[in-house]
């Protein structure tokens, strides 16, 4: 199956590159989803890093022209459901998620066993989130997918602060802070590479009959 990218701003160039790197098969770029020839989108997975506007203005056209579809971009969930609902309605497979990255998927797994360890212990769980001064939503899929964690795990709303700075591809951090020590656990990208990788192992995985809307984490452990 081909690979459609569509958003062609610095994701979608490192995308590219990783595709080409891998040798999959490429059916190019576009920043205008709406008129990719849909005789080629039947037959291709469309990666898609855009922007939360554009995503939300898309979505309806990523699932009724495209033969399954990866989305990394964030920003969208508060309309989640919605989103869901039509790409189950067109039948069309889906994987998401708010990063791509394995080590961040990794250190989902060891944020939800530390939370749900230390659940009864009293700890007060905190986040910092750090990218760079281009990042339009705030706080970020990763952060609200840390919160998320920590509130099924520990019952409790975790606060959140958001930082832009630079450049800085995405530090994210998660503080559980007791009466006797403290536990943090840190993911730092040093590039959008580790995005790009996953999300074109993500794409990959259709060749398996994946069926349905998976968040990526379901999917590699």
């Amino acid at each position: 199956m081909k690979v459609v990218i569509s958003g062609y701003g610095k994701m979608g160039h490192m995308i590219e590159e990783v595709i080409k790197e891998k040798g999959i098969p490429y059916a190019g770029a576009t920043e205008d989803v709406a008129n990719f020839p849909k005789e080629t989108a039947a037959q291709c997975v469309c990666i898609d890093f855009t922007t939360p506007d554009a995503f939300k203005a898309n979505y309806k056209i990523l699932a009724e022209n495209f033969k399954a579809v990866v989305v990394g971009t964030t920003g969208w969930q508060g309309i989640a459901d919605e989103v869901i609902s039509y790409f189950q309605k067109c039948n069309t497979p889906m994987i998401y998620a708010s990063n791509f990255s394995l080590g961040v998927n990794v250190a989902f797994a060891i944020m939800d066993l530390a939370a749900d360890k230390l659940a009864e212990a009293g700890y007060k769980p905190s986040i910092v989130e750090t990218h760079h001064i281009h990042k339009l939503d705030a706080p970020s899929g990763t952060a609200a997918t840390m919160a998320a964690i920590v509130a099924e795990r520990m019952g409790t709303v975790c606060p959140i602060e958001s930082r832009r700075i630079g450049e800085v591809p995405g530090t994210h951090e998660l503080t559980l802070l007791g009466g006797c020590d403290k536990i943090t656990i840190t993911h730092e990208a040093f590039s959008r590479k580790g995005f790009a990788e996953g999300a074109v192992m993500a794409s990959q995985m259709f060749d398996n009959d994946i069926t349905g809307v998976h968040e990526f984490k379901e999917l590699i452990f």
